[in-house]
C-alpha cells in the first residue's frame, strides 16, 4: 500500500513539475525582446500576448477597449498609437494639414496705377472696374495658410482710348482672369482684430475688348457686339495687406472672419506697341469678405 500511495504522489508531483515548465517554456516563446519600454510595459501590465495585442491594434471588437485600458493609457500618455506602425500616421502630410481647409470669398474695386494712367505710353488704358475672388488652401497653424486664389477683375476702358481704337467702338472693357498661390500670414492669430501679409503669383489671362451697341435682343435690348479685341496669357504677381475681425467661438476663437485687403497687382502683359500689347499692367484691388 505504502509503496503505490508513495507511486501515486511521485506521479502527481512529475506531472506538476511538466506542466510548470511547459507553462514557462510556452512564455518564453510568446515574448520577444524589444528595445521599446512602452511596448513591455502594455505585455507585462495586461498580461496579454503578441498576438493579443495586434489584435487589439488592428480593430478588433475589443481593440477601442484595450488601447483605451488604464496599462496602454499609462504606457502611452498622449492617448494616441503606441511608437511606431499606425502612430506614424499623425506625421508628414496629415499632421501638416491638421488644422484642417482654408477658406476665402471677396468682391471690391480696382483702382490703375503705373503704366495704366501713363499719357508717356498712350494711356490711359484702363479706369475704375471691379473684382471678385475666391480661395481654398491649407491651414498650416493659427499663423499660416495657403489658398489657391481665383480672381476675376472688370476694369471699363477710357472714353479717349476708345476713341483712337476706332472701328465704331462706343464702349469697352478689360477682363482679367488668374490662378494663383498666395500665402497668408497672420501676426496676431490669437487676437479678435487682426492684421495679415499676403501675396503670391501664377496664371494670368486679359482680354481687351471694344464693342458697340448693336439691334436688338428678344426683349427689344441693345446688344453688345465686338468691334475689336486682343487677348493675352502671362505670369503675374501681387502683394497685399489685411485686417481681420473674428466673429463667433469661445473666447473669440472662432475660425470665420470679415477681412479688408488691398494689393499691389501687377501683370507682365506684352510692351506697347506689339500684337496685343498694351504694357505692363498695374492695379490697387481692394476686397472685402469672408474668410475662415
Amino acid at each position: 500500500m505504502s509503496s503505490s500511495r508513495s507511486m501515486s504522489l511521485m506521479r502527481h508531483v512529475s506531472f506538476l513539475w511538466v506542466a510548470v515548465l511547459v507553462t514557462a517554456a510556452s512564455a518564453n516563446a510568446q515574448s520577444s525582446p524589444s528595445p521599446n519600454s512602452s511596448s513591455t510595459s502594455l505585455f507585462m501590465a495586461g498580461e496579454s500576448s503578441s498576438n493579443e495585442f495586434h489584435l487589439a491594434a488592428d480593430g478588433s471588437p475589443g481593440g477601442a477597449e484595450a488601447l483605451s485600458s488604464p496599462a496602454v493609457l499609462s504606457a502611452n500618455p498622449s492617448g494616441g498609437w503606441p511608437a511606431g506602425g499606425a502612430g506614424q500616421e499623425k506625421h508628414g502630410w496629415k499632421h501638416i494639414a491638421s488644422h484642417g481647409m482654408a477658406f476665402d470669398f471677396g468682391a471690391g474695386f480696382n483702382a490703375p496705377i503705373g503704366n495704366d494712367t501713363s499719357s508717356a505710353e498712350g494711356g490711359p488704358f484702363i479706369t475704375y472696374g471691379g473684382n471678385f475672388t475666391a480661395g481654398a488652401g491649407l491651414r498650416f497653424s493659427q499663423r499660416i495658410s495657403l489658398l489657391g486664389e481665383f480672381q476675376f477683375i472688370d476694369d471699363k476702358l477710357p472714353g479717349s482710348f476708345i476713341a483712337e481704337a476706332g472701328a465704331g467702338a462706343t464702349n469697352g472693357n478689360a477682363h482679367m482672369f488668374s490662378l494663383t498661390a498666395a500665402p497668408v500670414v497672420d501676426l496676431f492669430p490669437k487676437r479678435t482684430s487682426s492684421i495679415y501679409l499676403t501675396g503670391g503669383g501664377g496664371f494670368y489671362h486679359k482680354s481687351t475688348n471694344f464693342t458697340v451697341d448693336s439691334c436688338c435682343d428678344f426683349y427689344g435690348d441693345p446688344i453688345s457686339v465686338n468691334t475689336n479685341s486682343f487677348t493675352s496669357n502671362q505670369l503675374g504677381g501681387n502683394l497685399g495687406l489685411g485686417v481681420t475681425r473674428r466673429l463667433g467661438g469661445i473666447n473669440g476663437d472662432g475660425q470665420m472672419k470679415l477681412f479688408a485687403e488691398a494689393r499691389y497687382l501687377f501683370i507682365d502683359t506684352p510692351r506697347v506697341g506689339t500684337t496685343n500689347g498694351l504694357g505692363r499692367t498695374e492695379l490697387i484691388p481692394v476686397t472685402f469678405g469672408v474668410r475662415w
